[in-house]
Order: C-alpha cells, then sequence, then structure tokens
C-alpha cells in the first residue's frame, strides 16, 4: 500500500476522486497530467539576476517538496543567470515571461524547462510563434497562463469585465494558436483572485480541452487569507477531479506555498508524501500541551519524505480511535504519562516528558523501514 497504514481510501469509494482524463506533458523530467501525479509548484521571489540567491531560495524549496520551481525572467541579466541557476537546480524550472517574448527565447536557451508566457502581454501572433519555435528547438513544454487582470483588451470590450466566458476564450485562442505551430505540449492556467472567478473558469476550461491544467488562485493574499482561499477554490476542483499541478500562490516565504500545497493535496489523498499529524485542538481534558508538541513535531519531522501518518490526542475521548487509523498515535492519559500506539494498536506507554523524542524516534525507524522496502 502506497500510504499509511490508515489510509483506506482503496476499500472506500466515497472518498475516491476520480481526475479528469487530460494528455500528459512533461516539464523536465517531471510528467504534468494523464495519469502523472499531480505536482506542487512555487515560484522564487529573490532577484533572478542574483544567481546565488535564486539558487539558494530554489533549494529551500526542494527541501519543502517542490516538484518544479517558477523563476521569473523579466530583463536580459536574469535571462543570462538562469543557465546558471537551472545547472544547479534539482527540480525542473519555469521561466516566467512577461512583456518582451525575446525572455522567452533566451530562456529556452538557457535550460527552461517550460515557459510560462501570459497571452494578454507578450505581444502579436508572430513574437509567439517565435517563442514556439524556441521551445521546440530546446525541448521546452509552455503554460498558457490566462489572468482575469490582465485578459486582452478586445475581450474585456465583448464581455463587459474579466468572467469565465473571457478567460476560457483566451485560453483556447491561445492554444489553438500553438497547435497551428504543430505544439501541443503545453498546459493552460485560468487564474483569478475572486474563489468563484476562478473555480468557474477551470471547470468551464476543463470541459473544452484535453491539455493538462495548472491550478491556482491568483494574489490569493496573506499566508492566513491566501490558504483558505485557496484551499477553498482549489480544494473544489481537486475534489471534482480537475487539475493536474498546482501552485497556492501567497504573500509570504515561498517554502510556505509548497507545505500548503502538499497539505491539500494529502487532506484529499491524491499525494502520500511526508508525515501527517492528526492533532485535536486540545481542551481541559488534555493531559499534555498538544499545541506545543505539534509544533515540536512538525520542526523536528519537516525532513521526512515517506508517508506516515501521526495521531497526537491529547486525552482518550478520541485518542484511542484516532490511533486505530493511524501508523504511530499518542494519547494523552493521567499521572504524567500516555499511551503509544503501533499500527492501531496500544504498545506501550511513554512519559510526557520523554515523547516528543520517542516519537520522533518511531518516525524516523518506520521512515528508514519504507526506504528499506523500496530498495
Amino acid at each position: 500500500m502506497d500510504g499509511a497504514h490508515g489510509d483506506l481510501h482503496h476499500i472506500r469509494p466515497w472518498r475516491r476522486i476520480e481526475r479528469r482524463r487530460s494528455r500528459k506533458i512533461r516539464v523536465g523530467a517531471v510528467e504534468v497530467g494523464g495519469d502523472a501525479p499531480i505536482t506542487v509548484q512555487s515560484m522564487t521571489n529573490t532577484v533572478t539576476a542574483d544567481a546565488a540567491a535564486t539558487i539558494n531560495q530554489i533549494r529551500q524549496l526542494e527541501e519543502a517538496g517542490a516538484d518544479i520551481v517558477r523563476v521569473s525572467c523579466p530583463d536580459e541579466d536574469s535571462t543570462a543567470a538562469f543557465a546558471k541557476i537551472a545547472r544547479e537546480a534539482k527540480v525542473p524550472l519555469v521561466a516566467d515571461i512577461h512583456f518582451h517574448y525575446k525572455r522567452g527565447i533566451e530562456a529556452a536557451a538557457a535550460g527552461a524547462a517550460c515557459l510560462r508566457i501570459n497571452p494578454g502581454n507578450i505581444g502579436n501572433a508572430q513574437r509567439v510563434k517565435e517563442v514556439v519555435q524556441a521551445a521546440k528547438d530546446h525541448g521546452c513544454s509552455m503554460r498558457i497562463g490566462v489572468n482575469a487582470g490582465s485578459l486582452e483588451p478586445h475581450l474585456l470590450e465583448k464581455y463587459g469585465e474579466p468572467c469565465p466566458e473571457a478567460m476560457v476564450e483566451s485560453a483556447l485562442y491561445h492554444a489553438a494558436l500553438l497547435e497551428e505551430h504543430d505544439f501541443r505540449e503545453y498546459k493552460i492556467s485560468v487564474k483569478a483572485s475572486d474563489v468563484f472567478l476562478t473555480a468557474a473558469a477551470y471547470q468551464a476550461l476543463a470541459d473544452a480541452t484535453d491539455a493538462p491544467l495548472h491550478l491556482g488562485v491568483t494574489e490569493a493574499g496573506s499566508f492566513r487569507a491566501g490558504a483558505v482561499k485557496s484551499s477553498i477554490a482549489m480544494g473544489a476542483l481537486l475534489w471534482a477531479g480537475i487539475g493536474d499541478t498546482i501552485r497556492v500562490s501567497l504573500a509570504a516565504d515561498p517554502a510556505e506555498e509548497i507545505k500548503v500545497g502538499n497539505d491539500l493535496l494529502k487532506s484529499l489523498g491524491l499525494r502520500q508524501r511526508g508525515v501527517t499529524i492528526i492533532a485535536c485542538p486540545s481542551c481541559a481534558r488534555q493531559g499534555y500541551d498538544v499545541i506545543k508538541t505539534v509544533e515540536a513535531l512538525e520542526a523536528r519531522l519537516a525532513h521526512i519524505a515517506e508517508p506516515i501518518s501521526l495521531s497526537i490526542i491529547g486525552c482518550v475521548v478520541n485518542g484511542p480511535g484516532e490511533a486505530l487509523m493511524t501508523d504511530l498515535g499518542f494519547t494523552g492519559g493521567g499521572k504524567g504519562a500516555g499511551m503509544m500506539y503501533v499500527s492501531g494498536k496500544p504498545d506501550h506507554k511513554v512519559d510526557n516528558g520523554e515523547m516528543i523524542d520517542h516519537i520522533v524516534d518511531l518516525v524516523e525507524q518506520r521512515a528508514a523501514a519504507l526506504r528499506a522496502a523500496k530498495g
């Protein structure tokens, strides 16, 4: 079973998500669409021309679990540095191109795995044709990135305002333009800052094309507000089977985008990576400080990539039941100690003062066993 002890999705049809059928493309070595796992992306916010700073941030994103990283290329200094950045990155890089099509041509030559263009900004059909040729020459895929805030003027005049119909029309026009040049290695996004507009646009687009879709709520906001908005819109879409790669856009450390994205996919059973902690909100019944314990465990177990579930419950009301569904569990009791559960069964008692170190040891042992089993 690829998952935790408590992962029973395979025998619970009401928890199974049937993903939309899309064609598969490649972003470097990473597959997107089709039966490929849904990937998680973020974007660097360093000055791209500062290659060392950008490489350092990409390392942080890789460690947080990023599958793909986007890097903005607004000027020649950025594309000049891109070649060094691409050589150092362990994940494929998407070059983000706005306004000047030549940056796309330069980024393709510098090692970009994918070129992201905004059709409303990049210019005329001839310029798009030249960027497509560069993508073909260097084995890049492309993302058509439609944003509600930068739709083409004629569409705004036609529809009166940004709306799902305008966004989908823009996306399909530019997809057709790529296909006129015999290019099908593309994915599409139709992002808005409004949850309803975002969801409606993607739903309509999913019915209109078999291209893989990149999900996101653009300019979603601060860490908390943005995570909530993104989870509502993308959660609804993913639950409906729509979406092949995602980015949670937050005005926060880009590594937090990766963490929220992974948690979103794990919550829907669409991704099995790292430790999933099930924890109670705590109350007067708790036998230890649940909140501080969970904070400590999240920090100390962040390096674990293997899928392991862990329940941290303050008392015996729900503790045994939650532990039944997880690989490991700790339930608070009386007299400064609690019960440790292993594979759903009570196994041994642990003093509260030793509990965090003990749980970390058990998780690391289980992770090592999973790695060994994979060979």
